[in-house]
Parts: C-alpha cells; sequence; structure tokens
C-alpha cells in the first residue's frame, strides 16, 4: 500500500508478553489486507509451539505469516542480521502483492535494529505507523501466571522435554525460550529411580515458580525497551490501553465488547488515518 510520497506503508504491532498483539494482528489483519510478519525471535524455530504461543493455523484466518518456525535447527543463532535480512525480502514481497506488512512481536532489540541502523535505512524506505498494546503490569502478571499453568495442562512439559539435552547450551537457539531452561534440572532426574518422587514433584514446581517470575522479568524488560524508544529514540507509539480487558478477563465477565471498543477500535481508526496519509 503506498502513500502520496511513495513510500510504501508497514504497521508495527509491540507490547510486552501476553498483552494481546497476536489477536490484535489477526483483527486488523482481517480487516486491512494485510500479511504478518513474526517479530518474535523464539517464534521463528521450530517446535515448542506451546511454550512459544505460536498461533495455530486455524487461528490464522487465511492471513499469511511469514517467519513462524522457519528455522528447523534449534541451535541455529538467529541474529538481528537475519532478522532483518528476511524481514526485508519478506516486506518487499508483502509491498508488491499489493497487501499491508505487519510486522508483530516483542523482541524490540530486533525491531529496534531494524528500524533504527543506518545502512538499512528502513524510515527512508518506509512510512511506519507503530502500535503498543499496554497493559498495567500488575494486571498483567496474575494473567501471564495463569497463562503458565494453562500452558502445563496443555502438555508443554512433554514438548520441552523432546527439546531437552544434557549440558545444553541455553543461551542461544530455540533452548533461550522459556521454560526449556527451567526444566533442566527437572528432566536429569526425571527417569531416575534413585531420586524420589516427592523430590522430582518439588523440582517441577520450582521450574514452573521460575518460570512465572522469568516471565514477569520478560514483561518489564519489554516494556522498558518500548519507553525506550518512545521516549529518547521517538518513534511517536499509539499507546492502546487494554487494562480493562485484562481486568475483566481475570474477573470472569464479557470482555469481547471491550476489546472491540477499546482496543480494536481505536487501532482500526489509527491504521485507517495512517494508511489515507
Amino acid at each position: 500500500m503506498a502513500a502520496c510520497n511513495n513510500k510504501e506503508k508497514v504497521v508495527f504491532i509491540m507490547g510486552s508478553t501476553g498483552t494481546g498483539k497476536t489477536k490484535l494482528s489477526i483483527d486488523l489483519g482481517s480487516h486491512f489486507p494485510s500479511e504478518i510478519i513474526n517479530a518474535d525471535k523464539i517464534q521463528v524455530y521450530k517446535g515448542l509451539d506451546i511454550i512459544t504461543n505460536k498461533i495455530l493455523e486455524s487461528e490464522r484466518r487465511g492471513i499469511p505469516h511469514h517467519l513462524l518456525g522457519i528455522i528447523e535447527d534449534p541451535e541455529f543463532d538467529f541474529t538481528t542480521d537475519h532478522f532483518c535480512d528476511q524481514v526485508i525480502a519478506v516486506v518487499e514481497h508483502i509491498t508488491q502483492q499489493g497487501n499491508l506488512p505487519m510486522i508483530v512481536g516483542g523482541s524490540n532489540t530486533y525491531l529496534e535494529f531494524l528500524v533504527e541502523h543506518p545502512t538499512l535505512e528502513f524510515r527512508s524506505k518506509y512510512d511506519c505507523c507503530f502500535l503498543w498494546l499496554d497493559v498495567s503490569l500488575d494486571v498483567l502478571f496474575p494473567y501471564l501466571d495463569k497463562r503458565i499453568d494453562e500452558m502445563l495442562e496443555a502438555g508443554f512439559v512433554d514438548e520441552a522435554r523432546e527439546f531437552y539435552q544434557p549440558g545444553a547450551d541455553y543461551s542461544a537457539g530455540i533452548r533461550r525460550a522459556i521454560g526449556a531452561p527451567e526444566l533442566d534440572k527437572y528432566f536429569k532426574v526425571e527417569n531416575d529411580v534413585n531420586v524420589d518422587e516427592g523430590c522430582k514433584r518439588e523440582l517441577l514446581k520450582g521450574a514452573i515458580k521460575r518460570m512465572k517470575e522469568n516471565t514477569r522479568t520478560l514483561a518489564q524488560g519489554q516494556l522498558a525497551k518500548i519507553h525506550r524508544l518512545n521516549d529518547e529514540l521517538g518513534w511517536e507509539l499509539n499507546r492502546i490501553d487494554a487494562t480493562k480487558v485484562f481486568e475483566a478477563i481475570a474477573n470472569g465477565s464479557a470482555y469481547k465488547s471491550l476489546w472491540e471498543e477499546m482496543v480494536f477500535k481505536p487501532t482500526k481508526e489509527i491504521v485507517q488515518s495512517f494508511l489515507e496519509g
């Protein structure tokens, strides 16, 4: 979608983990002719779909998705350079089809590299609209804890076991995903008949507790980076406050109408205005 200055348009959907970026991208992608580019550095890997919260094919509403589960080698180090090379090629492909690229994810270091790196000249080539989906941390944290409990019920321990490897490097590749390092001690003794079953249960319980703590830390770090991009680098992010939606979810109240009014409607209007120049 071209602007009046002949620069193509690109929409970014940013926010801490668990704030609804994927849902918003699908809602917007169903309204505007769009294609979605994953900007989560762990979701680029194949596998760990539960732990990494990859969107299911059945939930994509036919919207093309890119950079999702494309790396098969779990130990491959997908760097910022790899990310930028892939994104730039995909953005060019999408715009050539006459569609709107939507770059969606929480790896803000990768996004900063893409937008700010002088040799890439991304800003000079594309008009950028930055959407920031925000949820107050005191509301978001209990939601993230509950999401991990739901992941446990969905089988994330079995999923992580497939990627367990004694002595594995948890600083690179897909094993950086929160959940893989935390379960290492449990998997080491899981099949050891000399280790008490109660001890094993405590190790698993401790792993889940650390997952929750590390997920909260991740959310805080992502939020700090977003503030830096907005306040120090002048990205002029369009902040959408979804806190009341998440409060409704926590209370077991109807939240879909709140999402429509407080999240989807205003972001739709922002994107429409952006596309009209």
